[in-house]
């Protein structure tokens, strides 16, 4: 909208600050209630409207992007163009290793420039957690957590001694040792503030603002239950944030999910995630903020609601925002905040206008969810949002191992335990930071545990249990409430504080059903948000997810094709059935052990030490030079190539290309980015034996992040999935189109580069779903790959395929490879996109398609470069090329 003048007023006014008190704490505040239209904004926008205001160049920049919030917002619609600085970065070790190996790449380049090196620094708070790279190797017994310890830390001693080097060469870096906990349960236990003060103030650090964050880790929005706004992206995106640049976004629509009653007795936080999860993919939110609201609201405690904002990439959207309340406050300060601090906070965001939920705002649409129609729930077999109830399970368990083409009635003699049926489960896992964050769900699972071992319940011997807490907190919850030891007689011995089964590092499925993995339709059941093809195990066909108390009572089973709505799950010495109701505690004795034992000292206790580390990660040798000495034997961390390869060019096009893979819809980042274990024949293994690394010591594609040689080879590699140029191979292979092969991928690509041949990928719809991988990006690149073609996008990856240099066109409305008769053989041409103007100079481009018998056909793209900063970016051949020029 244009803006009056009583507009510019009010937003210059808001740019000079005020100054707040409350609880004793006096700060200037940028107060922006006043500004007209504030007051209808959604929350979520009103914070970013003080983000603007505050971090605006000049004066007409605040205006006019002041201008662009609240013309979206009273309107419920999307907006133009800002930029968003946010208050700090969270990276998790798998993808932040990464980022601070570019960090350390860019100060080389940089002193190649003549430049200085220590110009290249965050500037802002980066917190980065290492709890990617433990892994359930042992499980089951009293020293598993010291032993998975000790491995993951004779693996990862490069990437270790790395990181430390990071944390004292940075400024502004911050590390949590390994065994510390989830980054994502962490961040809400420690970090999280509500409200904070401006890292890039110049001199005011004394300046309040809206706690806000980006996180290198999809499920960054956890933070969204306790208030707090942020959301993950690339790790490229959140690089350009720690060195103080902002991150260009639209405008997004904000949609309202109105919650209405309370939950019943017996439904978790999980079940309501769930729910959630199912309902806002079918409506369609991707690329929208959700705003919670309604009465239902204040029923639900911080955790709940953080379980509910940890699923948000699960339907696409950017984040899942609840509103700060007392709730909120009471959870913040239980967890060890100062109440001075909280009391400040409460006054901001009154001041604010946003405390609590209040009426009046605008949102694009509104979504209903009555709390008390909610059930106990499972998603599966291999999507988040696909939910069901219990009683619904078997019956989707059939039909999925019937697609699959299983015969039910076929059994599998397993030595050491009988015969097993499809079904049976090979991995139960309390894992993550969705329901491990949530103490009345980790209560819940203990005290089913208890109620299964009075009844003389016992663990099936083929089922392997990992237990990884999200924090030391919640271990010493269970136990002070003496829960801890009925789950290690059922086989839940703590096994780490990570991430573990949620992405992968379980670990070797039981020795007796390891031979059975491609005969048996063998599942898992976990507490964590992700359960896509591959991800949970090789050897794992289904994946469910669930609340931890479930996994407990389904580990009992030992199979997923079972109602436990109408049948057992297990029978008592005597014979006498024992169903899930029977162990299910009550709201009441769930309620009682919180009242007594989840207190501030809970916290307290068990932060303790959290910074220090292990007496392995303090022996770690590490200095603090301005540049890092890489070693040129490591097989861990590498200097990449991203500066050399860098086409800066205000016009792009392709000419020649041949396509790498020809992909379906629902193409996710897990199956981009390499992820999981390294296959014993694949690309990388070859790079990895050919440098004296034995099998035996390969690691995962995520600790070995920091060496693109690993993962440009482990790109594609996804073991699920499917390529329409295999001729039916599933996994990681590609026909090479010159060599008339099918070959892995990489060597394809290799081929292609020799010949000096550009590559694209051909895709469905929602290409690139999942987690925010920067390697998803990183990866084609490497690969060689200069465009990808797709139906659709997930907002991550399309932003972080532009980062990278990458051309991201969009089939139009209606129209896709099938449609078209993309075969995949052909050679493509794209038209020239001018890109001298900021944002293209056409919103479309033109493909052509030749084929080998001389025909061509051609069609229309659209040009998904969505900012004038996206395309600065791409001009430059990609962000880091970009903010080194800016840093210069």
């Amino acid at each position: 909208m244009a803006a009056t003048t009583d507009f510019r007023e009010a937003v210059l006014s808001a740019r000079r600050p005020v100054t707040l008190e409350g609880g004793g704490v006096s700060r200037l505040a940028h107060v922006v209630s006043g500004i007209p239209g504030a007051e209808r904004l959604p929350r979520a926008l009103l914070v970013l409207l003080e983000n603007v205001v505050r971090r605006a160049a000049t004066d007409d920049d605040a205006v006019r992007m002041a201008s662009a919030v609240v013309e979206a917002g009273t309107a419920g619609a999307a907006g133009s163009e800002i930029e968003f600085m946010p208050a700090r970065v969270l990276f998790q070790d798998f993808t932040g290793v990464p980022v601070f190996v570019d960090f350390a790449a860019m100060r080389d380049a940089m002193v190649e420039r003549g430049g200085d090196p220590l110009l290249v620094n965050p500037r802002i708070p980066c917190t980065l957690v290492v709890d990617h790279s433990v892994i359930a190797d042992v499980a089951e017994c009293p020293g598993a957590v010291g032993e998975n310890q000790r491995l993951e830390a004779e693996r990862n001693r490069e990437r270790f001694a790395f990181l430390k080097w990071a944390s004292r060469s940075f400024q502004n870096v911050e590390i949590v040792p390994p065994g510390g906990g989830i980054c994502h349960q962490l961040n809400i236990e420690r970090f999280c503030g509500v409200v904070t003060t401006d890292a890039l103030g110049a001199g005011e650090k004394d300046v309040a603002c809206f706690d806000t964050l980006v996180g290198t880790d999809s499920h960054t929005t956890t933070a969204n239950g306790v208030g707090v706004l942020g959301w993950g992206v690339g790790g490229i995106e959140a690089e350009a944030a720690a060195l103080g640049q902002p991150i260009s976004m639209l405008v997004p629509p904000v949609v309202e999910l109105r919650l209405t009653s309370s939950l019943r007795p017996g439904v978790s936080g999980m079940d309501l995630a769930l729910t959630v999860a199912q309902l806002l993919r079918a409506e369609g939110v991707v690329g929208t903020i959700v705003e919670v609201t309604g009465e239902g609201v204040a029923t639900l405690s911080a955790t709940q609601r953080a379980c509910v904002s940890n699923m948000t990439p699960e339907y696409g959207a950017t984040a899942t925002l609840f509103p700060a309340d007392d709730v909120t406050f009471d959870y913040l300060e239980t967890a060890g905040r100062d109440s001075g601090e909280m009391a400040f906070a409460r006054a901001y965001l009154e001041a604010q206008g946003v405390y609590g939920t209040r009426e009046g705002r605008v949102y694009a649409r509104s979504l209903d969810l009555d709390l008390s129609s909610v059930e106990p729930s499972l998603a599966g077999p291999s999507r988040p949002h696909d939910r069901v109830s219990v009683s619904g399970l078997r019956e989707r368990f059939e039909s999925a191992a019937r697609a699959g083409g299983r015969d039910l009635a076929e059994r599998v003699e397993v030595e050491g335990v009988g015969t097993l049926a499809h079904g049976a489960i090979a991995i139960a896992a309390i894992t993550s930071c969705t329901t491990a964050t949530d103490p009345a769900m980790m209560v819940a699972a203990g005290l089913l545990a208890r109620n299964a071992v009075d009844r003389g319940l016992e663990p099936k011997p083929w089922v392997k249990r990992v237990l990884a807490p999200g924090s030391h907190a919640t271990e010493l919850l269970l136990e002070r409430c003496g829960l801890a030891e009925p789950l290690r007689k059922l086989g839940f011995f703590t096994c780490g504080f990570g991430c573990m089964s949620c992405i992968g590092n379980s670990g070797e499925i039981k020795a007796c059903l390891k031979p059975h993995a491609a005969e048996l339709e063998l599942t898992s059941v976990l507490s964590g948000n992700r359960n896509f093809e591959g991800r949970i195990s090789p050897d794992v066909s289904q994946n469910y997810l669930c609340q931890p108390a479930l996994v407990v009572a389904y580990s009992l089973c030992g199979t997923m094709d079972v109602d436990l709505a109408t049948e057992p799950v297990g029978h008592a010495p005597d014979g006498t059935p024992v169903m899930l109701s029977d162990l299910m505690p009550t709201a009441d004795e769930i309620s009682a052990e919180l009242a007594a034992h989840c207190d501030a000292s809970l916290f307290e206790e068990g932060s303790r030490g959290l910074l220090e580390g292990s007496e392995t990660w303090r022996s770690i040798p590490s200095d603090q030079s301005a540049t890092f000495p890489w070693d040129p034997e490591s097989t861990y961390v590498r200097r990449a190539p991203y500066f050399e390869i860098a086409r800066p060019q205000d016009v792009v096009e392709v000419r020649g290309a041949r396509a790498l893979a020809l992909l379906g819809d629902f193409v996710t980042t897990d199956h981009i980015s390499p992820a999981g274990s390294i296959a014993k024949d694949s690309p990388a293994a070859r790079y990895l034996l050919e440098r004296g690394v034995e099998p035996a010591d390969f690691n995962t594609y995520g600790a070995r992040r920091g060496n693109h040689e690993v993962m440009a080879r482990g790109t594609f590699a996804n073991v699920k999935l499917r390529n329409e140029l295999a001729e039916g191979r599933v996994g990681g292979w590609t026909k090479d189109l010159l060599s008339g092969d099918v070959v892995p991928i990489f060597d394809a690509a290799e081929s292609y580069r020799v010949a000096g041949v550009p590559l694209v990928v051909v895709a469905g719809k929602l290409y690139g779903s999942g987690s925010s991988r920067d390697w998803a990006g990183k990866g084609p690149l490497l690969l060689g790959v200069r465009a990808v073609i797709a139906e659709s996008f997930e907002r991550i990856h399309r932003s972080n395929l532009v980062q990278m240099g990458v051309l991201p066109l969009q089939f139009l409305e209606g129209e896709g490879a099938e449609s078209l008769g993309i075969r995949g053989d052909e050679t493509f041409d794209v038209s020239p996109v001018d890109l001298s103007g900021g944002l293209p100079a056409s919103p479309r481009a033109t493909v052509r398609a030749s084929r080998p018998d001389g025909s061509s056909f051609s069609f229309e793209c659209v040009v998904r470069v969505d900012t004038p900063m996206e395309g600065a970016f791409l001009a430059k051949g990609g962000i880091l090329p970009f903010v080194l020029d800016e840093l210069r």
